[in-house]
């Protein structure tokens, strides 16, 4: 099997902050293997806008050691990598300021293609970037704005910088980046349910005894403690991250598959989720050092900290097909094991016609698995093989994408990969819309403000381990249990 390839139209791309870590490691890397796939077309532009006092040559040459770094080695083309560090440019411009921004303009505007500008910045600069963009004329009716997270930090300041964007910009030219949406994984999680017949019908609560959403991490805050003891495991992952994979295992299916009617059920699954009083099903922690390693106090040098490393909730979803079938999101630093799964839980057999030394039966379980090693697995109950009479035994039906795609040729992008090809194409379906970020605020402020005000501190865990007890407590009180956390 090849893989389609549709190039696009020459574009132009702007990257605000292009000199910092997310277009080292992310952006500029997806960029290159996309022209070496034949998407993006070698006379499209990258212009990188930072406040380094840098020029083009000397841009290039740090794009060219990241790409060393970060990109595929076996994609390491002396031709190829020569022909993209041709594309880039540098511009030195301060977003708050005055400079830099006529350079900016001259470099674009003798040009007619898509521009694409991409705010690779901290969110405080969303606002004065967007209006300098309309104010030095670098904007166009065909414009595309892309924001990373965190877009606010609740509710109303969520509501004030999508109004602020929505004064320079119309909904259809913003494009809010999840780059866990971009994941091979999470697209063939729409196709698994709606393009097979065999799981839509038991694809609700009749059959699903419970559904776990895991992304665990086995680092710490590292060299973002500042940064992430402002916001939270809550903020930093739950609200956008977790809420998202929540939406799409949990959405009706769309009448077609386009960006509005996606959202829209999105959005529905967001409206629909029961409002949390107080902490009842949360649980938050913090992760505390072993051998030697500092605990998440020393780690964002704040030994008063009650913010949380570590989340997990307990989530129900009112509506006809989910009431009654709870929903268990997990969160957290210094795991176990780096591990984002998605794991439907379906419910037993409503019978046993097998004697007891058979051994019992285990409920089926489908898992999304998002990283590492993205693919699907189905538990299934066999005999066991052999002449031992009839014995029951677990097993996996696994399809692991790197495999199984790869002895077709075919191999996985990266998420930013995917995601950045779509905005120059214009396809919003991966992209949140202004009032999916508001409803996900709405429902987790509440459950922000419980944890900020209650006198309980987060409760320790030891590093490399499955998180809290009261985590695991949430789950054994409903009789269930987490699954094991394994890289």
């Amino acid at each position: 099997m090849v893989a389609r390839v549709i190039p696009v139209d020459p574009f132009d791309l702007v990257v605000f902050g292009g000199t910092g870590d997310l277009a080292r490691r992310k952006l500029l890397p997806a960029l290159y293997h996309r022209m070496l796939g034949g998407q993006a077309l070698p006379d499209s532009r990258i212009i990188a806008a930072a406040r380094s006092d840098l020029d083009a040559g000397s841009f290039r040459h740090r794009v060219k050691e990241a790409l060393r770094d970060h990109a595929a080695p076996e994609k390491l083309d002396p031709e190829r990598l020569a022909a993209f560090l041709t594309t880039l440019d540098y511009v030195r411009v301060d977003a708050q300021g005055e400079d830099g921004w006529d350079s900016l303009f001259d470099r674009l505007k003798d040009s007619e293609r898509m521009r694409v500008f991409y705010l690779s910045v901290a969110p405080q600069f969303f606002g004065p970037i967007s209006e300098r963009l309309a104010t030095s004329g670098c904007r166009t009716p065909d414009t595309r704005l892309v924001v990373e997270k965190p877009l606010g930090r609740d509710l109303e300041s969520a509501r004030a910088l999508n109004r602020q964007l929505a004064t320079i910009f119309e909904e259809r030219q913003i494009y809010r980046i999840d780059h866990y949406l971009g994941k091979e994984t999470v697209q063939n999680l729409m196709a698994l349910r709606f393009a097979n017949a065999l799981f839509e019908p038991i694809w609700n609560a009749r059959h699903v005894d419970h559904v776990q959403i895991t992304v665990a991490e086995r680092v710490g805050v590292g060299g973002r403690g500042n940064y992430y003891d402002r916001n939270g495991a809550l903020r930093d992952m739950m609200q956008n991250h977790l809420l998202q994979l929540l939406c799409l295992i949990a959405m009706e299916p769309p009448a077609h598959f386009e960006p509005d009617a996606v959202r829209d059920e999105k959005l529905k699954v967001l409206r629909s989720l029961k409002p949390l009083v107080g902490l009842g099903n949360v649980v938050r922690g913090q992760y505390r050092g072993i051998n030697g390693e500092a605990d998440y106090l020393e780690d964002v040098e704040n030994p008063g900290s009650r913010t949380e490393s570590f989340v997990a909730i307990k989530v129900e979803i009112a509506n006809w097909r989910w009431n009654g079938t709870p929903f268990y999101l997990r969160t957290g630093k210094r795991l176990r094991a780096r591990m984002s799964e998605i794991a439907v839980v379906f419910k037993d057999a409503p019978h046993s016609i097998f004697p007891e030394s058979a051994g019992g039966t285990h409920p089926n379980v489908l898992a999304i698995r998002l990283q590492p090693d993205e693919g699907i697995t189905l538990r299934l109950t066999i005999k066991e093989p052999g002449p031992g009479g009839m014995r029951l035994c677990e097993v996996p039906l696994d399809m692991t994408f790197a495999e199984t795609l790869g002895a077709q040729g075919l191999s996985i992008p990266d998420a930013y990969e995917r995601l950045v090809m779509d905005v120059i194409r214009g396809d919003q379906t991966l992209f949140m819309r202004d009032d999916e970020v508001e409803a996900a605020w709405r429902w987790i402020d509440p459950i922000i403000a419980s944890a900020e005000t209650t006198s309980e501190r987060p409760q320790p865990y030891d590093s490399y381990s499955s998180g809290p007890e009261d985590a695991l407590m949430l789950m054994h009180r409903d009789g269930r249990r987490w699954r094991a956390l394994a890289a």
